[in-house]
């Protein structure tokens, strides 16, 4: 069984890696490939663009299984789903050298101004989770605080 050579979490912002060295090498000599290691970054970018839901990367028996998902109003996505949005979120904004607020999240849902403590919750949850983390933890305000992935 071959598994992945990045954690699934770590895909948007682990520098690129090869199983076959050789052949990645010759691919991206002929400009069949990169090497940045920026595809999965533009694709969740796109998507967020589009506000659909996020990708669900997932680690199987076969090595490596990515969802992608048509678009969905707020109400019909469940809470798993807006916690993979959200932290995904927080590390598409950390690779931009920026951190996720609740009113870029509430952007990037499609959640109104005025139900900040929607998006508040989804914080919560994913903080809970432990997939994010305050970026200054002398912060009290979920609405004023600005959130980093765990690993950042």
């Amino acid at each position: 069984m071959r598994v992945p050579l990045i954690d699934p979490e770590r895909f948007i912002d682990h520098p690129p890696r090869s199983r076959n060295e050789t052949l990645a090498s010759m691919m991206r000599r002929m400009n069949i490939c990169e090497e940045r290691g920026n595809g999965v970054d533009r694709i969740i970018g796109c998507i967020e663009m589009y506000q659909l839901p996020a990708p669900d990367f997932q680690e199987d028996e076969d090595p490596m299984r990515v969802t992608l998902f048509a678009h969905q109003s707020y109400s019909e996505t469940g809470r798993e789903d807006r916690v993979r949005a959200c932290y995904q979120h927080a590390c598409l904004r950390y690779v931009c050298r920026e951190f996720m607020t609740n009113a870029m999240l509430r952007g990037r849902l499609g959640i109104d101004d005025q139900n900040y403590p929607i998006a508040s919750r989804i914080i919560s949850d994913t903080m809970a989770a432990g997939l994010i983390r305050l970026q200054d933890p002398e912060t009290r305000s979920n609405r004023s605080g600005r959130y980093v992935p765990y690993w950042a």
